[in-house]
Order: structure tokens, then sequence, then C-alpha cells
């Protein structure tokens, strides 16, 4: 059996079938679910916002130990999130930002964040838990778990603004505080009682 995942090896799996997701009306087990993506929504848009503030020569400046400049990261970081939404529905690769796109500017940029964003709050919303996807490489199909590209979402944008912001701050640029505690204020949060 073949596997997408370059390097790593290759695990038996039962025969089953293999479907679209089917989504389902909200259930408030999701709802948590659905704030995660919510917050990385938040995030990203809040980390995206404030680079629009520095200057050009920090955004394509490359430094050791981050992947590109920030401006190649921020495509990454938003091409990224329009693949695992794409992947969610057993698609990829239909135009999505890569690093290295022409850079849309920044309304556009938050525009395509925010769109990508709200596919993935859906399918957190509705997604029952055991959809699986194929996903088409190479002319073959991988199999996965649609739970899976919701996990890479999270983990591939918190990565990425990290990795903004490191480099930002190493060059002496401030950058917002992306803590859960201002995600909180943002929402209304942690009133008196």
């Amino acid at each position: 059996m073949a596997s997408l995942c370059v390097g790593r090896p290759e695990t038996p799996r039962a025969e089953s079938p293999v479907f679209v997701p089917r989504l389902v009306e909200s259930r408030n087990v999701n709802e948590a679910l659905v704030e995660m993506f919510e917050y990385n929504g938040w995030a990203t848009a809040t980390l995206v916002d404030a680079c629009r503030h520095a200057p050009g020569t920090l955004l394509d400046r490359e430094l050791p130990g981050i992947s590109g400049s920030v401006r190649s990261v921020l495509l990454h970081l938003v091409g990224g999130q329009q693949t695992q939404a794409l992947r969610t529905q057993g698609r990829q690769h239909e135009g999505e930002l890569t690093r290295s796109s022409l850079f849309p500017g920044f309304d556009e940029l938050l525009r395509q964040a925010e769109q990508s964003g709200t596919v993935l709050i859906e399918i957190a919303r509705r997604l029952e838990g055991n959809e699986r996807v194929v996903i088409p490489w190479q002319g073959k199909g991988f199999e996965f778990p649609v739970r899976f590209f919701l996990t890479h979402a999270l983990e591939h944008g918190v990565e990425h603004r990290t990795e903004i912001k490191v480099a930002l701050g190493q060059m002496g640029f401030a950058t917002p505080d992306l803590d859960g505690w201002n995600f909180a204020a943002a929402r209304g949060y942690g009133t008196e009682v």
C-alpha cells in the first residue's frame, strides 16, 4: 500500500467505505471545535492586519531559521488554510495561494483567509466525526479522516503565525499578542458577575 506521507512508515488499515463528509445540524459537542476555528480566524486576521503596517523591506527580508520572507509565509499561511479547507471535501490544488504567488494585497489576503476560515468553521460545526475523504495525488487516491485536515489546519496556522511573529520581532517590529486572553476579550468573555 502506498502512503501519501513521504518518509513515514505505512500503517495497515482496515478496508472501509469512503464517502464525502455528511454534514449535520450543529450539535453542542462541536461548539468547542468551532470556537477553536473562530480563534484561528481571529488570530490570522489580527496578524495579517498588523503586517499591513510593517515596512515592505521587513516583509521581504529573509532571516535564518525562518522558512521564507514574512510576505511568503503570509501567503503560505493563507494558502495552506485554503488547501486544508478543500481537502475536507476531497479536493486540492484549485488555485490556492502558495509562497510564490503574487501578493494580492492585504485586503484580498484577509478576504481569502476569512473565506477559507468560514469553510473550516462550517465543517467543524457539522462534522459527525468519522467521515473520510479520498485525496487525489499523482494519479492515486489516499484516504484520510476529515478531522485530520481540521487538525492540520489548526496546527499549520499556529506554526506559521508564530514564525511570522518571531521574524518580525527579530527585526524590531511589534506584533499583536495572539494569546487566548485577547481572543476572550474580543469575544466579550470574562465579564464580572
